[in-house]
This record gives C-alpha cells, sequence and structure tokens, in this order.
C-alpha cells in the first residue's frame, strides 16, 4: 500500500538515518532506494544552509517532544530542482513505549504554491505588470515562473500562461541551465537588487529554439508567503549586431592605419631621397657652380627648391603624425628656457620672413625678464614653434610678427603661453581665445597638416593651442604649456 501512494513515505531512525524510502520518495526526490537508505534525510534533501523553523533537525526535536508535527518546506531533489513539500511526521514507539522511528509523509505542492503565488501578484500588481515595456517574469524561490506579462510571451514565444509554473531555466539555452541553477540557489540565499546590465554575458531562448542576448534585472519582494523575484529582461540582439558591426569596422580601420603606416614607412625613403637630390642640385645651380644662370633661370630655380623643399616638410610631417598616432613618439622631459628657443627658432626662419614680399617681415618678442622654465620635450616644443611661426610667416600681409611669451591662467591650469601674430592683431587677452579646431584652420588653406601635428604634439605635451581671430584685424596662436607636469 506505501508503495502505491504517489507522496513520498520515508522511515528514519531517531537521528534522522533513512531506513525506508517508497516509490513516491523516489518520484519526489528523483533517489533510488538504495541510494537513500543509510543517510540522514537533512543530507539528502535539505538546501544547504537551512535553518528556519521547517529544517530538519528543528522538525526531530519537535516531533521527538510533541509525537508530530506539519510544516511546508522548500527542499531540493537530486538533481537540483527546488521543490516545495507538505510535510507531517509522526513518532513511532516500540513495543515498550519508548521512541524508535519517525515516519514521514511529504507531498510536493510545488504546483499549488505556484497558483498561490500568482494570486498575490496579481493582487499586489494588477494591471502594471502588462503596462510595462520590459519583459517581465517573476519567480519564486523554487525558481518557478508564477506570472509573466504579455511582453514576456510575446518575447519568448509562448501562449498567454503557458509560462507559469516552468522552471526559469526553461527560458534559457540548455548549455547554461546547470550552471544558471547553482548561482540561482546562491542568489535565493541572499536576494538583492542587481540592475539591468550588470556586465553578465546572458541568453534567452524562444520556444522555436532560436537563441538570443539578454540584459536583466532582478528585484526581490517579501510576501507573506515568502520571497519573490521579479526579473526585467530585454532583448539586446539590435545592439550586439551594431555592436559586432563596430568591432569588424575597428578591425577594418586598424588594418587600414596599418597598412598606411607601412606604406608611409617604406616609401620615406624613396620619396626623401630624390626630394634632397632636387634641393641639392637646386642649390648647387644657384650658386653657379656648373655656370652662370640667368635672372628667369633664377627665379625659376627657386620655385623648384621651394616646392621640394615644402613636399619634403609634409612628408616629415605625416611621418611624424603617424609616429605620434601609433604611439612610437620617445619624449625627454627636461626643464626649457622657452625664450632662448623662441630666438633660435626665429633666427632660423629669418631668412624666411626677409625674404617675404614686398618689403620683408621683422619679429618682435615681448617677454618679462623672470619668464619661468618650463618642462617639456625641447624637440618637440622647437617643432611646434617652428610649425607656428613659419605659417604665420606664410600668411601674414604684413609685419611686424609680434611673438609674446608670459604665464597666464588657462582653465584651472597655470601656462606658460607663446602667442604668434602680426601686430595688427596684437595679442588678444586670453579669455577671449578659444580652441584650435577645424573651422579656425580653414582660415590657414594648406597649412593644416601642420596645424595638426603641432595639436597633436601639444597635447603630447599636455598643453594646447588656441586660436583668436576677433580681437584685431589678424589671427594669433597661443600655445599653451602647463608649468607643472
Amino acid at each position: 500500500m506505501l508503495e502505491q501512494t504517489p507522496d513520498a513515505v520515508i522511515l528514519t531512525r531517531l537521528d534522522g538515518e533513512v531506513v525506508y524510502w517508497n516509490n513516491g520518495a523516489e518520484a519526489v526526490f528523483g533517489y533510488r532506494s538504495t541510494e537513500a537508505i543509510g543517510h540522514r534525510l537533512a543530507d539528502l534533501i535539505e538546501p544547504p544552509g537551512a535553518q528556519d523553523a521547517a529544517s530538519s533537525d528543528v522538525v526531530l526535536r519537535q516531533t521527538l517532544a510533541t509525537g508530530s508535527a506539519n510544516y511546508e518546506s522548500l527542499r531540493h531533489a537530486r538533481d537540483g530542482v527546488l521543490v516545495y513539500i507538505d510535510s507531517s511526521s509522526k513518532l513511532v514507539r516500540d513495543a515498550d513505549g519508548a521512541p524508535e522511528y519517525i515516519l514521514w509523509s511529504k507531498k510536493d505542492v510545488t504546483a499549488l504554491r505556484v497558483l498561490r503565488d500568482a494570486k498575490l501578484v496579481e493582487a499586489r500588481f494588477h494591471g502594471i505588470l502588462d503596462s510595462m515595456p520590459d519583459a517581465i517574469v517573476v519567480a519564486n524561490m523554487t525558481g518557478r515562473i508564477v506570472l509573466a506579462n504579455g511582453q514576456a510571451e510575446k518575447l519568448f514565444g509562448y501562449a498567454q500562461g503557458a509560462l507559469r509554473g516552468l522552471e526559469l531555466e526553461a527560458l534559457m539555452p540548455a548549455h547554461m541551465r546547470s550552471a544558471h541553477r547553482s548561482h540561482r540557489g546562491g542568489y535565493m540565499a541572499q536576494p538583492s537588487v542587481r540592475p539591468m546590465g550588470a556586465g553578465l554575458a546572458l541568453y534567452g531562448l524562444r520556444s522555436d529554439g532560436v537563441e538570443f542576448p539578454v540584459e536583466i534585472s532582478l528585484s526581490p519582494i517579501t510576501t507573506e508567503e515568502g520571497t519573490l523575484v521579479i526579473s526585467a529582461i530585454r532583448d539586446i540582439s539590435d545592439r550586439k549586431l551594431a555592436e559586432l558591426a563596430l568591432q569588424e569596422k575597428n578591425i577594418e580601420l586598424a588594418k587600414a592605419n596599418a597598412a598606411k603606416d607601412r606604406f608611409l614607412g617604406g616609401m620615406s625613403h624613396e620619396l626623401r631621397t630624390p626630394l634632397n637630390a632636387i634641393i641639392g642640385f637646386t642649390g648647387t645651380m644657384l650658386m653657379k657652380l656648373p655656370g652662370p644662370i640667368n635672372t628667369e633661370q633664377t627665379k625659376q630655380l627657386r620655385m623648384v627648391q621651394d616646392s621640394a623643399r615644402d613636399l619634403l616638410t609634409l612628408i616629415n610631417d605625416l611621418l611624424d603624425l603617424t609616429r605620434i598616432d601609433t604611439g612610437k613618439v620617445q619624449l625627454d622631459i627636461v626643464a626649457v628656457e622657452c625664450r632662448a628657443l623662441v630666438d633660435e627658432v626665429l633666427a632660423l626662419l629669418a631668412p624666411q620672413a626677409h625674404a617675404k614680399k614686398p618689403a620683408g617681415l621683422a619679429f618682435d618678442v615681448i617677454a618679462p625678464p623672470d619668464l619661468p622654465s618650463v618642462r617639456t620635450d625641447r624637440r618637440a616644443l622647437q617643432h611646434i614653434l617652428m610649425n607656428l611661426v613659419g605659417n604665420a610667416i606664410r600668411f601674414a600681409d604684413q609685419g611686424p610678427l609680434l611673438v609674446r611669451l608670459e604665464p597666464a591662467t588657462v582653465g584651472t591650469r597655470r601656462c606658460l603661453t607663446i602667442s604668434i601674430g602680426d601686430a595688427a592683431a596684437g595679442a588678444a587677452p586670453l579669455q577671449a581665445v578659444s580652441q584650435l579646431d577645424t573651422s579656425a584652420m580653414q582660415q590657414f588653406e594648406g597649412a593644416g597638416l601642420s596645424l595638426h601635428l603641432s595639436q597633436k604634439l601639444a597635447a603630447l605635451l599636455h598643453g594646447e593651442i588656441l586660436f583668436d581671430s576677433a580681437y584685431g584685424v589678424g589671427s594669433v596662436l597661443t600655445l599653451a604649456l602647463p608649468l607643472e607636469t
């Protein structure tokens, strides 16, 4: 008779050791009698860490004290699945009336508990869940779904009401279920709010077997029947596709940049060698070493030489940009006296300024005698100044060119500023100066690459290049370098 009942009937010694295990117990908990007999009942079916009023040790003491006990508890089967069990225990005595065994009757009421929990949720959130844009699934402590809104049924491809009673793991790929049960058990032991997009790689499984990426937020709620967990589920397939496309595009761009770098590196020698030859031979001809040349020939040769030098500068700037973009620039940070470096740059560019038509350009340098030094890379700073002063010479309509060095506050930093502009523009108040950007560089047509390179170098030095064209008649470019780095 005991073997015919669907309920679990178990007989244990007073210490909880199983001595009898019927077919119903095997159906409910998954253990065969040969596996269960000889083991403590608590070790077989009680979740780890259970210390509530329904724990096996508490029930044993109550049964020994009163002769019986009735309770509902959360237990787990052999495969780790949690179930709600309606239990009763009765003390069995021997012929002398001494306690000998405990008889247990256990009925799986998980499905009934799902219905009870569903009524609680419906009463508490009536109409609210279906109005939410995300898929909402509510599960109880066994991990079974007690309620799902219409968006969840649509997302996973289930008919209305078909999700109720399913384990949460039914909504995820098979290869993830075992690990998820373990994670779920740990979460249910200490439930807490987990926001959407918590950095986990999660996937859902539709009823037709299609997997898709999801984000899930978890929010536990407490009811008179126990803890329930509300899961908000969002399909992020479109976002993942966009991220994948972006990754592929980044890979393509990286390959293109690598190809560009290889080309520039490989062509630098081939390009610079003939240009240096052109510059050298035109210089020899201009010096009239091969023989006399007339005025028109001199003019034409100077045009060839200037164009070759411009092209060589362009190639060198491209190579420098490539080194910066690939992080191959090594900085040597030392204390630099900027007034002395400015004088060196102006001396190097003086022939170019004097040759400016119609009457040449002069330089005016304004700097306080106690100008502080700057800790920076001298070579990079010289390169920036050569570019800025060279462009000022190229685009100035009249002189002199004004170079002003002074300490100033730029934003929240104390900086040393070096401003270059024509005398008509003067040196604008620094608060009226804006960052050099693409629109500003358009005013220096033909100088975009050198200014872009200067910006990159300034950034490497933790500085910036500022631009002003609203003060006076001309334009002013200002290099700001931090006095403390």
